[in-house]
């Protein structure tokens, strides 16, 4: 598991003063995925439209270009504002596989100083049940301290 304190305080270093959105994404992707060997594939998907993700930053192979709010657990992520802890994507009801090697997913909101949802962070293992509320709850944390700035540019 990583030191998070540590995660935390390197992400806040690197993007100090930052309020593009996209390029705070990138870094967010780089650090968190190479921040744990159980992070197989880590990046963003955007609210581009009304009901509709489009990929952003990520580290990785290929995912998937557009997801529906109403698809996956992206989509479930995005149209509910909650986490989702998946410990067997096989078993979410609606799963895209953009990847056949992914076995669980934690997929985190990320809220403008507004409380909207404007992207959502997909963290995907290539382990079963590689995902812990404690992962969950500090990720979050990070995510809140980067994307909630009111100045933020999308």
């Amino acid at each position: 598991m990583p030191d998070y304190t540590d995660l935390a305080r390197t992400i806040a270093a690197l993007t100090e003063g930052e309020t593009d959105a996209v390029a705070l994404m990138a870094t967010l992707a780089c650090e968190i995925h190479h921040a744990d060997e159980r992070f197989d594939w880590t990046g963003f998907y955007r609210v581009t439209a009304p009901q509709l993700l489009k990929i952003g930053p990520y580290q990785g192979g290929h995912g998937c270009l557009v997801i529906p709010f109403s698809r996956g657990v992206c989509g479930a992520c995005a149209r509910t504002a909650t986490v989702q802890l998946v410990p067997d994507v096989e078993a979410f009801p609606g799963h895209i596989a953009c990847a056949s090697s992914t076995r669980s997913e934690l997929v985190l909101p990320v809220f403008d100083a507004a409380g909207e949802v404007i992207a959502v962070l997909d963290i995907d293992s290539d382990r079963p049940d590689a995902f812990t509320q404690v992962d969950a709850e500090a990720l979050q944390t990070i995510v809140d301290g980067v994307f909630r700035h009111p100045d933020l540019v999308r």
